[in-house]
């Protein structure tokens, strides 16, 4: 899908590279990137200096929700770490930035690279407009990996990988992961013969844990990643006590928990807070009479809630939308 609006986009606003980032909804942060970059070598540099450069950053976006970098830094791309020490050797005079969100929560973000001139006012304004349909498309995928896949879809044993931990320096380079981590690794970004799967989920939480570090953002260094259909992952990054051979950042993996699960799978099928209560209070095992005490409503306002959430989800009973939130 998303590159599908990437040669969309490419037939009206030309561009050299370009990265979309899926994000978890709450954080903010990226969990599964599409990217194309002039060295893929230099991607941990380039991720770490997009979380540590405020200018044009994501989160710093005002209501259009698009900007060039140009813009961003008054007119001195030099104000830009990111620029200054990553795309300046690639050639790169201009980034497009845009966010998706919105009032369910933050579900990506594009950078267009530009090797020559800079974007205009009216291709930037181009974006923009689009930005409600794109941001409503990438939050109905988000949905649609709820529904639960036939047991060929599911990764093997998914359950049975236990947590994964990967050890990286503040360079954001990989130095020692578990077997665990491999499998899961292995699982979300499958490659070809030896070699190994860039783990550029790891890459973005830990670089923003240096964000929040560095006073840059606020958000919490997690997020959560589809791993196939119905299964979830949450990836967080935390500093190490003390460093561990050229290790100073730890990035698990693990199982998203039913209550982060229930709040993402309420986002992304655009559930109202009392919806959202509703499904949590089914979850915890209420039926409707209990669900209507615990929320000081009637039962006759539950079953108007569950009508309509079962119409957002697809799903056909509780049972059904149990199975889809909970992956159970």
């Amino acid at each position: 899908m998303r590159r599908r609006m990437l040669d969309v986009i490419g037939t009206v606003i030309p561009y050299d590279f370009y990265a979309f980032v899926l994000t978890d909804p709450q954080t903010t942060v990226g969990t599964s990137p599409l990217a194309e970059v002039p060295d893929l070598d230099d991607l941990p540099r380039v991720i770490r200096l997009k979380y540590l450069t405020r200018p044009g950053r994501w989160t710093t976006l005002d209501a259009s929700g698009c900007t060039t970098l140009l813009a961003a830094t008054g007119g001195d791309l030099g104000r830009s770490d990111q620029w200054e020490g990553a795309l300046r050797q690639h050639g790169v005079t201009d980034v497009l930035v845009a966010v998706l969100r919105d009032r369910h929560g933050t579900w990506g973000f594009l950078d267009l690279w530009r090797r020559t001139g800079v974007f205009a006012s009216a291709e930037v304004a181009a974006v923009a407009s689009a930005l409600p349909r794109l941001t409503a498309a990438v939050r109905n995928v988000v949905a649609r990996s709820f529904v639960v896949g036939p047991p060929a879809a599911a990764p093997k044993a998914a359950t049975a990988y236990g947590p994964g931990v990967l050890l990286l320096g503040d360079d954001l380079t990989p130095v020692a992961g578990t077997r665990q981590l491999r499998d899961w690794l292995t699982t979300l970004l499958p490659t070809a013969g030896d070699a190994g799967p860039v783990p550029a989920s790891a890459l973005n939480v830990a670089a923003q844990l240096l964000a929040v570090e560095a006073g840059v953002d606020d958000h919490p260094p997690s997020g959560r990643v589809a791993l196939a259909p119905g299964t979830w992952l949450t990836v967080r990054a935390d500093r190490l006590t003390e460093p561990l051979s050229g290790a100073s950042i730890a990035v698990g993996y693990e199982l998203t928990s039913p209550a982060d699960r229930l709040d993402l799978f309420a986002r992304a099928h655009a559930m109202s807070p009392r919806e959202s209560d509703v499904v949590v209070a089914v979850a915890t095992g209420l039926d409707t009479r209990g669900a209507a005490r615990r929320l000081g409503i009637t039962e006759l306002t539950v079953q108007d809630h569950l009508k309509s959430v079962f119409a957002r989800t697809g799903a056909a009973s509780r049972a059904d939308l149990l199975a889809r939130a909970l992956g159970s």
